[in-house]
């Protein structure tokens, strides 16, 4: 069986995510191409597909942002423009991508993220050249938007889903909220497993001593967050948290990503107005691959205040390292965490809550220890293999 995973963003999550899924997917015996971007982060692992970066988009992962008024204002209009500019880049490329792909003939595509309605154009010439269309919907619902833009969104995404022979969400709740947002049959849906991120622990840790970097004390107790710092990822909700447990713990807050719609500047004034800036570390950097298992062993619990989410690969990096979690009960968080076994669950928004949980965690290192064991056991039931073997099954079916 040939399949082609078509991921365009070169560095980050997806990626990560596409190229484990990828392997496993060859494990099963089909043979796989990924096509990314030309800034792809991973081509000096081992790969047991074919790697095409042919697509010549933008880097997935900026660089350092100023917080100052006029570089804000000036941001906002050269964000305008620029958006309008990818748009039109990634209308070619995907022309490019839509022609190569006629050319080759896989028998099934798989896509993920589908950013623009425009895209439904050349989902169409695919299937009409016959080639069967999957999708990895890791997201249906744009975060970071209001509801007017999220209402527009529903109502020109619909065509572009039903341009798909399968979809696979994250977990039930998500399979049902898709279904009640969208008129797509549920036959042609899936709910699967998150898989590990395990390849993160294969890679030999460039040697960095990562608390003498962010000044944070040897044995010091860490709260961490990590990943890309967004609106909708609930920090100020974490910070004004932190500064309620701060007086019943004696640790640090790392906060741990690059900035993606939020100033870090402003966490960091938050974090002075709740009388907690000595122990917020506001690291608004992407993380290099090789340093991502050290980011986690530095860690005493790993916090997920998301205020809206379906999921999270986070999530399955802190249980991959043995970190138990606080996480808000959103879509699969809800479904994957264990409440008082793997971490704690705490209603999205309630600052309270998760102020009572760093100090619950963070305040009795051996229950943090129990809960890290049982996190890491709970990873091994989110191997990709059993993912990769469903996945492959359904698509000898719709091949028949």
């Amino acid at each position: 069986m040939k399949i082609f995973l078509i991921e365009p963003d070169g560095a980050g999550g997806m990626v990560h995510y596409a190229y484990q899924l990828a392997t496993a997917l060859s494990r099963q015996g089909a043979e796989v191409t990924l096509i990314t971007g030309h800034h792809y982060e991973l081509g000096h692992l081992p790969h047991e597909f074919r790697v095409e970066p042919r697509m010549r988009l933008w880097p997935a992962i900026g660089g350092a942002v100023s917080d100052s008024p006029r570089a804000a204002v000036s941001r906002r209009v050269f964000c305008r423009l620029r958006r309008l500019g990818r748009g039109v880049r990634y209308a070619v490329e995907w022309h490019r991508l839509t022609r190569h792909l006629i050319r080759e003939r896989p028998d099934v595509v798989q896509f993920a993220v589908i950013r623009f309605p425009f895209q439904l154009v050349f989902l169409r010439r695919l299937r009409r050249a016959g080639i069967v269309l999957t999708q990895i919907c890791h997201e249906f619902e744009p975060r970071e938007r209001g509801r007017i833009a999220r209402t527009l969104n529903r109502s020109m995404s619909g065509a572009v889903y039903r341009s798909f022979d399968r979809i696979y969400l994250h977990g039930e709740e998500t399979r049902d909220r898709f279904h009640r947002a969208f008129d797509f049959p549920r036959g042609r849906t899936a709910a699967i497993l998150h898989g590990s991120e395990a390849v993160f622990l294969d890679l030999a840790a460039t040697p960095v001593d990562l608390r003498a970097r962010l000044g944070v004390e040897p044995n010091t107790p860490v709260a961490l967050f990590f990943g890309g710092l967004r609106p909708s990822k609930g920090l100020e909700d974490l910070i004004e948290a932190w500064g309620m447990a701060s007086p019943e713990v004696d640790g640090v807050l790392v906060v741990c990503g690059e900035p993606a719609g939020t100033d870090p500047g402003e966490l960091q004034r938050l974090a002075e107005r709740c009388g907690v800036g000595a122990t917020t570390v506001i690291a608004a950097q992407y993380v290099v691959l090789d340093q991502v298992a050290a980011v986690f062993e530095m860690a005493s619990v790993v916090v997920l205040p998301y205020r809206t989410a379906t999921g999270s690969g986070v999530l399955q990096l802190a249980f991959t390292s043995g970190r138990p979690v606080i996480a808000t009960n959103l879509g699969t968080l809800a479904e994957d965490v264990s409440h008082g076994e793997t971490g704690l669950l705490v209603e999205a928004g309630d600052v309270p809550a998760i102020a009572s949980a760093l100090v619950k965690i963070l305040g009795d290192s051996a229950e943090a220890e129990r809960m890290g064991r049982a996190a890491r056991a709970a990873a091994r039931d989110h191997s990709w293999e059993p993912i990769a073997l469903d996945i492959v099954a359904e698509y000898e079916e719709l091949l028949r």
